[in-house]
């Protein structure tokens, strides 16, 4: 990354069933639980205290549902590349529940049967990237778990596979942007922590 980096702030929609029970959810155009449309609420107030130069959302319900329950659906702009990874024939089910037909299967490094590979997550991710660079500013992403643990490694220049160390909980807000002091070396400034991080409160969550 050559160009002037922005403060991109990461927002996992809040929980629906599948989230609760950990089942993968693609292209299910599921709504949030009531502790879902909860969690949108409680960033409101975090979220206002922000001048966003920009805001997008995946077209997916979960996501803008949080985004409307943040108060920022007003001003969002829809973008599929934000949506989440297309499981294909793993879409509906769980880790544990895949591992018992495929014991070694891992979605960043293998990608989805039927589905999206990591080539073409990289790329999408990517894609965006590019697109935040050249808006530029304060930028508000909301998005989904497994894609924003994708776009977080592609951000900080490292292959998909490792986003395997990374998770993203429902409702959380990480902060991707310049590293202090060094203006062009992109980092993970705050990860997959509450709404407080967004005010750039030291939090354990932090990287």
């Amino acid at each position: 990354m050559s160009a002037a980096l922005p403060s991109v702030y990461l927002i996992r929609h809040g929980e629906t069933e599948w989230s609760l029970d950990g089942r993968h959810t693609g292209k299910t155009d599921l709504p949030l639980t009531q502790a879902g449309q909860d969690m949108a609420r409680d960033l409101d107030p975090w979220l206002a205290a922000i001048s966003f130069d920009a805001v997008l959302t995946s077209p997916m319900r979960r996501a803008w549902e949080t985004c409307e329950g943040a108060a920022l659906a007003a001003r969002a702009e829809i973008s599929s590349d934000l949506s989440e990874w297309d499981y294909g024939d793993y879409e509906g089910r769980t880790s544990g529940d895949i591992h018992g037909d495929d014991p070694g299967w891992d979605l960043f490094r293998d990608g989805a049967p039927g589905g999206e590979t990591v080539l073409q997550v990289s790329q999408r991710a990517d894609r965006l990237i590019a697109r935040l660079i050249e808006i530029g500013g304060t930028i508000a992403l909301f998005s989904h778990g497994q894609f924003g643990c994708a776009l977080a490694a592609r951000w900080a220049g490292f292959a998909v596979g490792e986003a395997v160390h990374l998770t993203l909980g429902a409702g959380s807000v990480s902060l991707l942007g310049p590293k202090p002091g060094h203006p062009a070396i992109p980092a993970l400034i705050r990860w997959n922590g509450g709404p407080p991080s967004a005010l750039g409160e030291a939090r354990s969550e932090a990287v």
